[in-house]
């Protein structure tokens, strides 16, 4: 048992996505590897704190060419209240209609696959990524509270939750409030879970995906630390380049 309250509580939840949801995660990657094994795109959307595991996937030290994240800044906080505040993108994101002018700017293609993270999955935004993704023909992952899906009620106008739109649900073991530790004398908990979670579920799809694409001889480009000194002073750029050619041909 952890010293830390907060560390025994995250610990049991990471264990319980590896205990049990370790089969959906097989099943994310390999539609990634399929993917970018094919020259396609993975792209990753989530706003509010729910872009923080399309950031942490590419680029990032580790991270593999292939994944494309979409990153609205309407949809991110740079401030607490006032422009660029949370409230206001917690209005945004809730607004049926708008994520479609957003998307609208990317190519999205038949074979590539899109990744969408939100805790709650009730939102219009994650929703309609959702939605907007399987119109153009894209498999669909989604990241999300197993639990919220389950027990709340659906607010879009369609009636759909997000996990209804999942060609692979993968859940993100947290509990429907999402902060894990009680405070005596308070009705709110303390000690958020779903950030790390959808961490440790977004690099253990870029592993077993990079696993994935070894075995079927895909060359990889991975963004690396400077301190690997077996790679090459470039190695960063050559990946910059990569990538930027990638996403350039799937433009057309």
């Amino acid at each position: 048992m952890s010293n830390l309250k907060y560390v025994e509580e995250i610990t049991k939840v990471t264990e319980k996505i590896d205990a049990t949801q370790a089969e959906n995660i097989r099943a994310a990657a390999k539609l990634c590897a399929e993917a970018i094994g094919a020259g396609k795109l993975v792209h990753l959307f989530g706003s509010g704190h729910s872009v923080l595991p399309t950031q942490d996937m590419f680029p990032r030290y580790g991270g593999v060419v292939g994944f494309h994240p979409l990153m609205d800044p309407r949809l991110m906080w740079s401030n607490v209240i006032g422009p660029g505040g949370a409230r206001e993108l917690l209005w945004i994101e809730r607004q049926e209609g708008y994520i479609k002018n957003f998307l609208q700017s990317f190519n999205l293609q038949e074979g590539e696959v899109m990744i969408v993270y939100s805790h709650g999955g009730l939102n219009a935004a994650p929703i309609e990524c959702a939605m907007y993704a399987k119109e153009h023909g894209l498999k669909v992952i989604v990241v999300t509270s197993g639990e919220n899906y389950r027990k709340a009620k659906a607010n879009h106008s369609s009636g759909k939750k997000l996990g209804d739109l999942a060609d692979v649900l993968i859940d993100n073991c947290c509990p429907l409030e999402d902060s894990l530790v009680p405070i005596p004398g308070y009705a709110q908990k303390v000690g958020a879970s779903s950030t790390i979670a959808a961490i440790t579920v977004t690099q253990s799809i870029a592993s077993e995906t990079a696993l994935l694409l070894e075995k079927m001889g895909h060359k990889m480009s991975i963004f690396v630390s400077p301190n690997v000194v077996e790679c090459p002073p470039s190695n960063n750029d050559d990946v910059y380049a990569d990538y930027t050619e990638l996403v350039r041909n799937n433009r057309n």
